[in-house]
């Protein structure tokens, strides 16, 4: 591909990541957090339904229940972490803990997987908690925001993980459209059960909704499944520490939002911790490229 026409979709999916934050925010004022973020990815996960309606489809039990996993941590579980986050926190802050998650990737991964990660990519988790801390205002106590954000960074790790396991075993796209659906409806019922649900119809309230589900969703997803196809996954993944900068770029922008100067020294820390993970992680790959085994 072009690489004028590589940075420009690479510029385009992380903007959209990173500015569904300040938006998100935004539409907190007419919808309450988990409903707003309920009706996003069930209005997305049925559109992409619809796309991907005469693809192969998971034909056991089994195979379904394990997509009703991956969308109750990728989609309930981090999403509505992050709209609850941003009640409390703003939303440059929520952004850089949220994509916290590769480095919790390999935290995980080595306790539960027994995986094995190079000497750099260990120093690029060093450098991302203790960017995380001094994020957190060089100190360890959690506000509410921030266990949230922290939370959908967990979750998201935790679906990443499930991903690598299992994804094998589905089309990429009607994975990702039936786990969108199954986390929309999930977050749709704890909006209406675990918080006293808030719904304003303004044309403003609408055009959030639907931007947050066509372009923050689909275009994005798409867009970042594309690229991660004709490049390298490690290397590509590797441009996601774009994503928080556009979200505290965003959140000023938008928002209005004024950002604490130990903010930006933390978030340099994360993203440099983000980047050694990934860029070492795709050399390796290149280096000693491994046979891929599929789940019996």
């Amino acid at each position: 591909m072009n690489p004028f026409l590589y940075a420009i979709l690479v510029i385009v999916t992380t903007s959209l990541m990173g500015s569904s934050f300040a938006i998100g925010k935004l539409g907190l004022a007419y919808l309450s957090p988990l409903l707003l973020v309920g009706f996003r990815f069930t209005i997305a996960g049925v559109l992409m339904a619809l796309w991907v309606y005469k693809k192969p489809k998971p034909s056991s039990l089994q195979d379904w229940s394990r997509i009703f996993l991956i969308g109750f941590f990728q989609t309930a579980g981090v999403m509505g972490c992050i709209f609850l986050s941003l009640r409390t926190i703003t939303a440059g802050e929520s952004s850089i803990l949220t994509f916290t998650n590769p480095l919790l990737v390999v935290l995980l991964g080595t306790i539960f997987l027994g995986n094995r990660y190079r000497v750099a990519q260990w120093i690029g988790v060093i450098s991302g908690f203790l960017g995380v801390f001094i994020t957190l205002g060089f100190h360890l106590q959690l506000t509410t925001g921030t266990l949230f954000g922290l939370g959908s960074a967990i979750s998201w790790a935790i679906a990443t993980l499930l991903v690598k396991r299992w994804g094998q075993r589905f089309q990429i796209w009607v994975l990702t459209a039936y786990q969108m659906l199954v986390g929309g409806l999930l977050l749709l019922v704890m909006g209406v059960t675990l918080e006293t649900p808030r719904l304003l119809i303004t044309p403003s309230s609408i055009g959030i909704v639907l931007w947050l589900a066509i372009m923050a969703s689909i275009v994005q997803f798409a867009g970042w499944f594309y690229l991660l196809k004709i490049g390298d996954p490690g290397k590509t993944s590797a441009f996601l520490f774009l994503a928080p900068f556009f979200g505290v770029l965003s959140g000023w922008v938008i928002l209005g939002e004024v950002v604490q100067w130990y903010v930006y020294g933390g978030g340099l820390l994360i993203f440099a911790g983000i980047f050694l993970v990934n860029w070492t992680a795709a050399k390796s790959k290149r280096q000693h490229p491994l046979p891929v085994q599929k789940e019996a």
